[in-house]
């Protein structure tokens, strides 16, 4: 079984969700208290195994590559001068860049989360391949959820798609639902994803979304497209047909870790505290404050 070393991460969005702060700043670079979202996604990547992260972004998106690239002279000189108390400031701005093989590619073509994975085929080439959003991420002290969904690909060979329980049911109608055959424990063989169906009529409680491990077909499927609501083009689109062309996919059911999904305000500010809470260097006194807090 081939090896999968290369992840696709869209990055391109216009994030107008958070307007006026995504005007000049991408959302995947908004602070969970003093790291970027994107770098839990990258970092997820990373150990996992991955070597190659292919960043699909646009013309407002430089902030990105400057993250990941190599800090400037003048930064490192200045933490120098800081002696040991920066040395783990120093240590962490030099590790971002040593991560992975970034690559970036400027978005061409239609809207849609397709049309990013579309644009990477040339790097991708013919090998198996992962996809991240860049908005989301499970974090876990264990086992990262793409290493669990590679593990799926590497005993199976066929498409993978990481899959989150959703507690409360009237939360359902806000993710892509799974019609699931189970195999084993947590894996299952996927029949049909419903888009945001009425908590009623969901086929389970399993949500499909965030991390996916493809076989190059899909781009058979990606370059004969048609476009769906609103004229987008969709991954789960065309992953389902790929399933209708005969192909299995597989969901795997998430062990461990917590999902966090950034892309709205409500979740985002959740995300910021839930991690001001861990961090070690303010969380005692952030505590303190909150419990301070007349609601």
């Amino acid at each position: 079984m081939q090896k999968v070393t290369k992840a696709v991460i869209p990055a391109a969005g216009f994030g107008t969700r958070f307007l006026p702060q995504t005007k000049a700043m991408p959302k995947e670079m908004l602070p969970v208290v003093d790291k970027p979202i994107i770098q839990y996604v990258v970092e997820e990547c990373v150990a996992s195994g991955i070597e190659d992260i292919i960043l699909v972004t646009g013309y407002h998106k430089r902030t990105i590559e400057d993250h990941f690239d190599v800090p400037s002279t003048d930064l490192i000189e200045n933490l120098k001068l800081g002696g040991e108390k920066k040395k783990p400031l120093l240590d962490e701005i030099m590790r971002i860049g040593d991560m992975a093989n970034f690559i970036y590619i400027r978005q061409k073509g239609s809207y849609g989360n397709a049309t990013p994975v579309k644009n990477a085929q040339h790097i991708i080439g013919d090998e198996p391949f992962a996809v991240m959003w860049g908005d989301e991420f499970i974090y876990s002290e264990e086992k990262p959820r793409l290493k669990q969904c590679l593990e799926v690909f590497e005993e199976f060979g066929d498409p993978v798609i990481s899959g989150v329980k959703i507690e409360k049911k009237e939360d359902l109608s806000r993710y892509g639902i799974a019609d699931l055959t189970l195999v084993r424990d947590n894996i299952y063989v996927i029949n049909r994803i419903i888009e945001k169906p009425k908590p009623e009529e969901a086929p389970s409680q399993i949500a499909t979304h965030g991390c996916y491990v493809l076989t190059p077909d899909i781009f058979e499927v990606l370059n004969s497209q048609k476009p769906g609501t609103g004229g987008e083009y969709y991954l789960p689109e065309a992953i389902d047909e790929l399933r209708a062309r005969g192909r299995k996919i597989y969901a795997c059911e998430i062990v461990g870790g917590k999902y966090y999904d950034t892309g709205n305000k409500i979740e985002y500010l959740k995300t910021v505290v839930e991690f001001a809470l861990k961090h070690p260097e303010i969380n005692g006194e952030f505590r303190e404050y909150l419990k301070g807090l007349e609601l």
